[in-house]
Parts: C-alpha cells; structure tokens; sequence
C-alpha cells in the first residue's frame, strides 16, 4: 500500500483503533480485527451512522463478549453530527438494531465512562507514533478530538477512513459517501488537518463482495460469531441485491481494516489533496481529489501524505471469509 513519509511504526509496534457505527459491515470490520490484531486492539470507539451511538455501543459490546474479548474498553462517541442534523439511521440497509434484526446476547460490560474523543487523545499520547486509527463512520468524534488537543494529528501514525466517492457514485447522493455526507464538516476537519490519511472510498469497497453462498458457510460454521454474521448478512444481501442485482455484498468496512493492517494489494492509488464540499447543495457531502495529472500516469503529489486508494486485488471476499471462520 502508499504509505506517508518515513517514520511509520512497523507492523508488529502498531496499536489499533477502531471508530465505528456498528452496523453489519463494522461487524465485518471487527471480527477481520479479532481473527489476528485482537491483542494491538486497545479500544472501539462508537459514532452514530448505521444506528444511533446508543446500539451501535451495544452491538459493539456485545460482540466483543461473545467473542471472548470483553476486555476490549468500548468509548461511547458523538451521538449526531456537528451541526445536529443527523443521529444515526440506515435500518433499511443493516435493520432497524444495526444487525440485521439479529438478537445478541447482552454483553457483562458496560461502555467505558471516557468518552471516544478524550480517549482517542489519550491513547494518540500513550501510543505516540504507534497507533492507526480506523474510522469506517462519520469522522465526528475523530474531529472532536483534533478539536481538544490538534497536537494528537503529529502523533497519530496513520487513520484509515472508509468514506467517500471519488469517481464513483455516491451511495447517501448521487455524489455523497454515507459516512462524509452524514458529518460533512467533520470529515473537512479531519482531511484538512496534518493526519496522515489513508482513504478508502466506494471506488474501492464496491468492488469487494460476499456471496449468499458465503453467508451460508458462515451460518454453518462452529463458531459464535460466524454464524451470527452469516445470519445478519441475509438481511444486508437483501438490500445490496437491489444495487447489484444479484446476492451479493459490498464490503466498505472490513477492506478498510484490511488495507489498515497491510493485507491487502492495493492496485492504484493517488497521493493527492483531499477535501469535502461542505456547502448546502447538491453536492454537499462530496469528496474532492485532485487527480487532475492521471492522464500522464499514476498521481502522486510529494507534497502530499494523503492517500485514496481506489483499486485493490481481487478476491477480497473469499480471504474475509476465512477470517471470519476462525473466530470463536
């Protein structure tokens, strides 16, 4: 994968964060992370998105227990947007409790009293130069952060972001990501402060699927999680079958932790400018890279620590699978 100037921690020093609205796809994202980096996971920070920060909490709560990783600390994040225009809801994509209408056995634990933003600074300072972020919601607790203490953007080695649509189709508008449209100045906060970003939009998620024979494998696995996974992926297959017009799944969220954790091959990317249109038109929400030199070849800007991938190698859904069907 592009990576920013020198100085990036190795691979093994690394320590994750994961900022997320759990709903299917973050279940996805999670359990890639538990197959392998469970013990570099040192906290899930909650955003609303796919559901209200309350059961995106929850869910995440109770999957961390009932994958044995109830020692995971969960911060509960920003429960709307910055200007309060949106507080979480995408039930007809993940169903109306963010898992498909799965039930989940509650959780022992409850979400830590620190909140995601002052966790995120905290742990940006114990894990200085160490600690990735990934950031598959809106980027609202990510921008609080930087808000609290913008000296966190120098320590923080890398956040990956699930969002955007650079020469794709929006997936909220016709020209607006779900994650960046939902907090729009959010996501302008944390793409122009001096993180060095890693964007992981449509033009790469979408061409990353499951199958209805890959849920079904799920469903038919030993393990816990993998078959409450395969049963809550039915009712995510049912929507994408209206995109795609078969059963099959994109995967947003797990190809970001995947890319985050260097095990996927990324086939073209821009080291580019990044920014969001945060006016009150129709092109609110859209995500802008300057690609403007492709025609000469790949697009990569010295001046630039940004990053947008916007193709990775095949077959990203069968190496999930077998993530997946590892776990408890």
């Amino acid at each position: 994968m592009a990576t920013p100037p020198n100085g990036r921690a190795s691979a093994a020093d690394r320590r994750y964060l994961l900022d997320c609205d759990t709903g299917i796809d973050d279940a996805l994202a999670l359990g890639y992370l538990l197959a392998d980096n469970a013990d570099a996971l040192v906290a899930v920070t909650t955003v609303f998105g796919n559901v209200s920060v309350g059961q995106a909490t929850q869910n995440t709560l109770d999957l961390l227990a009932i994958a044995g990783h109830a020692d995971i600390p969960v911060h509960v994040g920003a429960a709307s947007s910055l200007d309060g225009a949106f507080s979480g809801s995408a039930h007809r994509v993940h169903g109306a409790n963010g898992f498909g209408g799965v039930e989940l056995e509650r959780s022992p634990v409850d979400a830590s009293a620190e909140s995601a933003p002052a966790a995120i600074v905290r742990l940006a300072h114990e894990h200085a130069g160490r600690l990735v972020i990934i950031a598959v919601g809106p980027l609202t607790n990510l921008a609080i952060a930087l808000s609290l203490d913008p000296s966190i953007a120098e320590l923080i080695d890398q956040v990956v972001i699930m969002g955007g649509a650079v020469l794709h189709p929006g997936n909220a508008t016709p020209v607006g990501e779900a994650n960046i449209w939902h907090d729009p100045e959010a996501a302008q906060r944390v793409l122009g402060s001096n993180l060095r970003v890693v964007l992981v939009p449509l033009d790469a998620t979408m061409r990353q699927r499951l199958t209805a024979a890959d849920a079904a494998e799920l469903r038919a696995a030993p393990g816990r999680i993998p078959r409450l996974i395969g049963s809550a992926l039915e009712h995510y297959l049912s929507f994408y079958t209206g995109v795609f017009g078969a059963p099959e799944c994109a995967l947003h969220d797990p190809l970001a932790v995947a890319l985050a954790v260097g095990e996927e091959q990324v086939l073209r990317s821009a080291r580019t400018t990044l920014a969001v249109d945060c006016s009150a038109g129709p092109a609110r929400g859209m995500t802008v890279a300057d690609l403007r030199t492709s025609y000469r070849g790949p697009v990569d800007r010295e001046d630039e620590v940004n990053v947008v991938v916007l193709e990775t190698a095949e077959g990203f859904g069968a190496r999930l699978l077998q993530k997946l069907l590892t776990l408890p």
